[in-house]
């Protein structure tokens, strides 16, 4: 250790050149200090997290218990009771720099990252390290250069926001490389504002009350909300739980389209329709094909609301390839019976009839189809804008249709102008963006950016051009990673491509709470505190925006973590006090703009009036209560139907595209001549699927989002106990499929295909269809000496080719596997385990 350490000093001197203020020089580690003032070190703490408002237990400085602040559903949501794993489990204790990037970063042995040990330097040292090697890749590549890495799914606060502070700190200093779009609905974000208008998947949904007084008809296609609702982007009020109860309770007629019997149809005693896997766009089309051969369209709506539905039937009757697209055809491509497709078409036409998508389905090939279909589909009965029909892309997402309340929302950090430093020199401080909203951010954050799910491909070729939504974009030349907030190495498909692509550029750095696979590639990993270590605060509801939650420091950081605000702050600092003035805001502490965030809340309520809000007391009072405010729904919200303002006036409320209505045919599109995207919705044969299925691959591979992790958050937790077979994720297969197969209940299989492989424990009932199985994505990465995963992470064996030229976005629900019973002695899973060489 010693030795590297005098390497480190020896190449570090050429820092010298760039300030360093002394105010974290000589820091101590904050463990060896007493109980900071103001910390409970025996009491309750009020936080909040993705899964809800959480009720802390602290003895003797620790969190010992978690539970929720209040229960408003019978069902238990696991997630809110394994805050103490989260904090002391698997944790980046230290700054650590790769072994042979720290003996010589411009030679740093990329071949190495993943596989070589660390070693532990001081934080000062990796502060300096970091600044000199960006300042080193942008002064000889340019922003272009310098890839801002983060995506989604970061602590819930809105003052520690870890991606959008990096942004902040990127464009600080001279500007980044950045992405857009998600992998969640990348497909459905660019398609539906040609058909809608709007974004669509991120909106607030028709209020549940409507659906409960008005709605026949749910049908659940493509989703699994007893699961998914379990978290918010923001903080869940548990509220769409509580309204899938009342369904429950109600005399609706449920029905769940999907592959998989899930949680949600059993849950709800639905009628489960199982058609294979990306082919519902060819089940809708039939359901199209019979509405009109029986007559039960809508066409005065089709008339005064949409555009293109003549364009259309053409394609339905077969005009331009010869295909009819009837109920037999249909019936040949999903599986599901002539006599059931018609019977489910009638009844959704002769019922108010609310269709509840998820996001599945436009994971896959060909994505942009199955939301442009259901809403054709939708308006071919002419529901849309009613209270108990049409269609709805979010209630299984953040708890959608949940009635929006009255009152005051809190700001949250910018990413800031680009521009501060450039070229070695001070360009000038920032004009004011207090009042940039987060849509402006997502826009214009970066200097340079192409889709979130073409990373892989953009690392690997640089230069490379691709179309996109109607535009060439030529790929960066990408030498510098920095991401924060994310697990992108199990996020993203096909590992082992994209472990290729995180060894091209020279440098990685990682802020991180845990070891995770992705710390595990990194140059230079930062240990970061989880937001249960500072001082936050967070909206609770992302639509109903029901409470103000405190998220109050519950405990002291572990080992010499430090928050993302402070890191970057004297990342600044090591470019000078310009720099550092910009980013903080000349000089503000994480509570000065919590404070503030609170105070614009608390002005948005004194402006409504305490007849119309719920008044809110002063920051302070607010703070050393360590209670939410909760707010109340209105009138208005508790019978808000989607849609409704456009369907009474067409005109004066037309929809945000081309033509002001929906688009059943998009002259847009077809003006872009995509092979992959006609200019109306249509069935294109997925790369992959059971239709063109092969020995060497038989079945249908299903990568859903797990009950029991935010995606591959708290897969490190003893939560993991709770459902792991022998240690391995588990991977659900049909009872006849695992007979065939010799596999039991509770065997390992391997998982195999040309693109890798990984090791499952087998879950053996009928609650998914033959010839289809299930590995949930995010199980953490962990590979053998021969690339295998032992413990199932499953985007080793999916596809990252994109969804069409028009969205680029991913398609991990496309791809075929084979299964066999694993024969031979089982390795060891050390996916949670610090790398060689790291505490």
């Amino acid at each position: 250790m010693s030795v590297d350490r005098r390497k480190f000093l020896k190449i570090g001197a050429g820092l010298s050149a760039l300030p360093l203020m002394p105010s974290f020089v000589g820091a101590k580690n904050p463990q060896a200090t007493s109980i900071k003032p103001g910390l409970i070190k025996d009491g309750k703490v009020i936080t909040a997290a993705h899964w809800g408002i959480l009720n802390l237990s602290i003895k003797d400085g620790k969190v010992v218990k978690s539970e929720p602040y209040e229960k408003i559903t019978k069902m238990d949501n696991p997630l809110q009771h394994y805050t103490a794993d989260m904090i002391y489990k698997s944790r980046v204790k230290y700054p650590y720099v790769r072994k042979s990037y720290l003996e010589n970063p411009d030679n740093p042995k990329r071949e190495l990252r993943g596989k070589e040990e660390f070693v532990r330097v001081s934080y000062e040292d990796a502060i300096k390290l970091i600044a000199r090697e960006l300042k080193k890749t942008r002064d000889t590549k340019g922003a272009s250069a310098i890839f801002g890495g983060s995506y989604g799914w970061k602590s819930s606060g809105n003052m520690q926001n870890s991606r959008i502070l990096l942004h902040r700190f990127l464009n600080v200093t001279g500007g980044f490389v950045g992405v857009t779009g998600d992998y969640s609905t990348g497909a459905s974000q660019v398609i539906m504002p040609y058909v809608v208008g709007s974004i669509e998947v991120y909106e607030q949904q028709t209020s549940w009350e409507n659906i409960l007084s008005d709605s026949k008809v749910v049908v659940i296609w493509g989703a699994n909300p007893i699961s998914t609702l379990r978290i918010s982007w923001t903080a869940t009020e548990q509220e769409g739980l509580a309204y899938f109860e009342k369904l429950k309770k109600s005399k609706i007629k449920v029905i769940c389209i999907d592959p998989v019997r899930t949680e949600t149809c059993k849950f709800l005693d639905a009628e489960w329709i199982a058609p294979r896997p990306n082919t519902d766009v060819a089940l809708m089309l039939g359901m199209a094909y019979h509405l009109i051969s029986v007559k039960k369209v809508n066409y005065e709506f089709l008339e005064t609301y949409t555009t293109g539905f003549n364009e259309f039937k053409a394609y339905l009757d077969g005009k331009g390839d010869g295909v009819v697209k009837n109920v037999k055809w249909a019936s040949e491509i999903c599986g599901i019976k002539e006599r059931k497709i018609k019977q489910l078409a009638e009844l959704f036409y002769d019922n108010p009839t609310m269709l509840m998508s998820g996001w599945g389905m436009q994971r896959a090939h060909h994505g942009e189809q199955p939301h442009w279909m259901l809403v054709t589909l939708a308006s071919m009965l002419g529901q849309i804008g009613t209270k108990g029909g049409g269609f709805g892309l979010s209630y299984h997402y953040s708890n959608g249709g949940v009635p929006t309340c009255k009152g005051g929302v809190i700001g949250g950090m910018t990413a800031g102008p680009v521009g501060i430093w450039k070229n070695g020199k001070f360009r000038g401080l920032p004009k004011d963006t207090s009042t940039q909203s987060g849509a402006e951010w997502l826009q214009n954050a970066a200097t340079y950016s192409f889709p979130l799910a073409r990373i892989a491909d953009a690392l690997l070729n640089p230069g490379k051009k691709i179309q996109h939504n109607g535009h060439e974009i030529t790929y960066p030349d990408i030498d510098f990673i920095y991401w924060v907030g994310g697990n992108p190495l199990v996020h993203h498909q096909d590992t082992n491509t994209n472990v290729k692509a995180w060894r091209k550029p020279r440098t990685v750095v990682v802020n991180e709470i845990y070891w995770t696979p992705t710390a595990k590639m990194a140059d230079i990993v930062m240990p970061a505190t989880s937001s249960y270590e500072r001082d936050d605060i967070t909206m609770v509801g992302d639509y109903s925006n029901m409470f103000i939650a405190p998220m109050k420091q519950a405990v002291l950081p572990v080992g010499e973590s430090r928050d993302d605000y402070e890191i970057f702050s004297d990342l600044c600092r090591v470019y000078g006090k310009n720099v550092y003035n910009a980013f903080t805001d000349n000089g503000k502490k994480a509570k000065d703009f919590i404070k503030e965030y609170y105070n614009s809340a608390l002005a948005q309520t004194q402006a409504y009036g305490a007849e119309f809000a719920t008044p809110m007391p002063s920051f302070e009072e607010f703070w050393a209560k360590n209670e939410p405010i909760k707010f109340a729904a209105n009138i208005e919200s508790l019978e808000w139907t989607r849609f409704k303002d456009f369907i009474e006036d067409p005109i004066l409320e037309a929809l945000g595209t081309e033509s002001g209505l929906i688009e059943i045919y998009s002259k847009t599109i077809e003006t872009y001549n995509y092979d992959d995207c006609k200019a109306h919705p249509a069935w294109f044969e997925p790369i992959e699927w059971l239709g063109n299925a092969t020995k060497e691959a038989p079945f249908h591979l299903l990568t859903n989002h797990p009950a029991d992790r935010l995606h591959s958050q708290m897969c490190h937790t003893s939560l993991r106990e709770t459902y792991a077979v022998n240690g391995r994720e588990p991977i659900l297969i049909n009872s006849k499929d695992a007979r065939k197969l010799g596999i039991k209940n509770g065997d390992v299989v391997r998982v195999f295909n040309k693109r890798g492989e990984v090791l499952a424990g087998a879950v053996v009932n009928n609650d998914i269809m033959s010839g289809v199985v299930m590995l949930h994505e995010g199980g953490w990465y962990d590979p053998n000496e021969e690339g295998m995963c032992k413990y199932g992470s499953a985007n080793v064996l999916t596809l990252d080719i994109p969804t069409s030229k028009l969205a680029n976005g991913n398609i991990a629900h496309t791809g075929l596997v084979n299964i066999e019973k694993f024969e031979g002695e089982l390795p060891k899973v050390t996916a949670f385990s610090a790398p060689k060489g790291a505490e």
